[in-house]
C-alpha cells in the first residue's frame, strides 16, 4: 500500500521505470514470504521470520485472511449481487485474487485494483487477466488520496451502481492522525445505497502481548509501520453501515467453510458493511 524506497530493483509498468530498494523489508514482499511466495529478498524473509517468532501463527493468521477475502468477495457477488469491487492496498498478487473470486460468481463482474507500490505494479499484469464478460484494472494510487482513486476509477466502475470497497490488512498503515475513518467515508460516499465495505485488521487486543511485539519488530524492520487496533477501533469503521452477520469477528469465524476453519489461528478482525 504504501510506496518503497529508491534504489535496488526496477521493474517497469507503462513504459516507465519504478525502482525499489531490495536491502529494506516491505510490507509487500513480505506478506507474500508469509503466503509461501517467491517475490521476496533476504530484508524481507529476515523481518518476516523475526515477526513469526514473536507470533508463530502468524502465516497461518495471514492465509485466514486470505480465505476470508474469498469467502466475503463470493458472499457479495452469489448472495448480495454485487458486480463491482474496489480492491485497495491489494499487494503481490497470490491465488484467490478478487477478480477471481467474483468472476468465478459471476464472469460479469468489474473490478479495480489499487496500490501504491511500484513492487506491485511490477506484478500487476496476472491481476488484470479479466473473462471476457468483465473488466480489471490496476491503478497506482495512495489509500490516503481516496478522490484520485474514485476518479480513476470510474473509468471501469459505474458509481452509479453499488460497489464493494475491499480494504484487506491495509488500514493499520493509516496512523490515527491520518484520519482513516475520514478516508473510509469517502470511498464509500463515492457509491450508492447498496454498496459494501469489507475490512480486515490486525488486532491489539487478541494474543495482545504477542501481536504487540510482532508490530515492534516489524517497525524496526519494515520501511512502512503498523498500527494495530482493537475490536471497538475496527468496528468504528463500520459506522453508520449495516453490518452482514456475525458483525465485526475474528476473520476466520466470518462465515466459515468449516469448524476447523472457524477454529484457524488468526489475530485479524474483519467484517462486511452495507451502506443504507
Amino acid at each position: 500500500m504504501a510506496g518503497g524506497a529508491l534504489g535496488g530493483a526496477a521493474s517497469e509498468e507503462n513504459g516507465e521505470t519504478a525502482a525499489f530498494d531490495t536491502g529494506v523489508a516491505h510490507v509487500a514482499r513480505v506478506y507474500n514470504y508469509w503466503l509461501g511466495g517467491s517475490a521476496n529478498f533476504p530484508a524481507d524473509r529476515v523481518a518476516a521470520e523475526q515477526a513469526m517468532a514473536a507470533y508463530p501463527d502468524l502465516a497461518l493468521s495471514v492465509r485466514a485472511n486470505r480465505a476470508f477475502l474469498a469467502r466475503a468477495v463470493r458472499y457479495l457477488a452469489r448472495e448480495e449481487g454485487i458486480r463491482q469491487f474496489l480492491d485497495i492496498g491489494t499487494g503481490i498478487p497470490a491465488a484467490n485474487n478478487t477478480h477471481e473470486v467474483a468472476q468465478s460468481v459471476a464472469p460479469g463482474c468489474r473490478v479495480v485494483y489499487a496500490d501504491h507500490d511500484p513492487i506491485v505494479a511490477a506484478h500487476a499484469r496476472s491481476l488484470l487477466a479479466s473473462a471476457p464478460e468483465g473488466a480489471t484494472d490496476y491503478l497506482e494510487a495512495d489509500l490516503r488520496e481516496p478522490g484520485k482513486i474514485i476518479s480513476a476509477a470510474a473509468r471501469t466502475l459505474d458509481f452509479r451502481q453499488p460497489v464493494a470497497v475491499v480494504l484487506m490488512a491495509v488500514l493499520q498503515f493509516i496512523p490515527d492522525g491520518e484520519d482513516p475513518d475520514g478516508i473510509v467515508a469517502e470511498l464509500l460516499e463515492a457509491g450508492p445505497s447498496g454498496s459494501y465495505l469489507i475490512v480486515s485488521h490486525p488486532a491489539s487486543d487478541i494474543d495482545p502481548e504477542a501481536m504487540a511485539e510482532m508490530a515492534t519488530r516489524l517497525n524496526r524492520l519494515m520501511s512502512q509501520s503498523v498500527a494495530l487496533r482493537d475490536h471497538g477501533e475496527v468496528s468504528r469503521f463500520f459506522e453508520g453501515l449495516e453490518l452482514a452477520e456475525p458483525g465485526v469477528v475474528r476473520i476466520p469465524e466470518w462465515r466459515p467453510d468449516s469448524p476447523a476453519e472457524a477454529a484457524s489461528p488468526a489475530t485479524m478482525w474483519g467484517g462486511v458493511g452495507r451502506q443504507p
